[in-house]
């Protein structure tokens, strides 16, 4: 047996965990966060939020961010090197929710987002203007990376819940 093969079940629990917060996180921001600075004056939800940007920079969330994509990958490959019937289905539907819809979406839209919104001076006249048009797209692909991120808590789980009852069996 293989290393990989030893520690599959495990990766894919904590991939499972891993999107799982990241949904949280992401749903966080969807339901409660930026709906509570676009209630605040343009200048003051936009410095609130360079803010936050700054700060969620941090090795925990770096880690499980970019550490469930990781094990995304890792276990993509896995399921497609070595099949194993629904198991396999379930891992590729969480790495590519995960890696594509929640990772590689965030790498291409919200992170340049965030730079430019970084840039701007948050003062009411440019705020006025900027913050707005911040806000409303943002949330859109905010939302899509949360149900991402919730598939694919959703697929490794059931991939898991798989292996443990094939290796029960």
């Amino acid at each position: 047996m293989s290393f990989l093969n030893a520690y599959v079940l495990p990766l894919t629990v904590l991939a499972a965990l891993g999107s799982g917060l990241i949904a949280g996180l992401f749903f966080t921001f969807s339901n409660t966060i930026m709906k509570a600075l676009s209630r605040m004056p343009p200048e003051q939800g936009m410095a609130a939020m360079q803010h936050i940007n700054v700060v969620i920079l941090n090795p925990v969330f770096l880690g499980i961010f970019v550490g469930t994509a990781v094990l995304g990958v890792v276990l993509g490959l896995r399921a497609v090197l070595t099949p194993a019937g629904w198991i396999s289905v379930w891992l590729i539907v969480g790495a590519l929710a995960y890696v594509v819809g929640s990772f590689a979406l965030t790498r291409i839209v919200n992170v340049p987002m965030n730079d430019a919104l970084a840039r701007a001076d948050a003062t009411a006249a440019v705020a006025a203007v900027q913050w707005p048009a911040y806000v409303e797209p943002w949330l859109r692909w905010n939302h899509v990376r949360t149900v991402a991120s919730i598939v694919a808590a959703l697929a490794f789980t059931l991939a898991a819940v798989q292996m443990s009852r094939a290796t029960a069996a």
